[in-house]
């Protein structure tokens, strides 16, 4: 089975309290169902449309757990207090 990853870009960010309160959820959940932190913070370069922003990338040993853990309570919980606090776009993808 191919793991996946959970990539989010973040095109703009309107309240760093609030995306600072969704950390303290989201981390713990997405540990809790077995993601992976690989990647969190700026791009260091910019290539194609030159747009550089904060980017996320999670490893998961399956798409199964992977969107197990995007529906999870504790997850969820994030969410609603990240409420509109940025602009992004979040993606899973298998890996090869």
């Amino acid at each position: 089975m191919a793991k996946t990853y959970w990539i989010s870009m973040y095109h703009a960010i309107h309240d760093e309290k609030a995306l600072g309160e969704y950390a303290k959820l989201a981390g713990p959940a997405i540990e809790a169902g077995g993601g992976k932190m690989l990647a969190r913070g700026m791009a260091a370069h910019a290539y194609e449309k030159g747009i550089k922003q904060r980017v996320v990338v999670i490893e998961f040993e399956s798409m199964a757990k992977a969107v197990a853990t995007h529906d999870s309570p504790g997850y969820q919980a994030a969410l609603k207090a990240l409420g509109k606090a940025v602009d992004r776009d979040m993606r899973f993808v298998e890996g090869l």
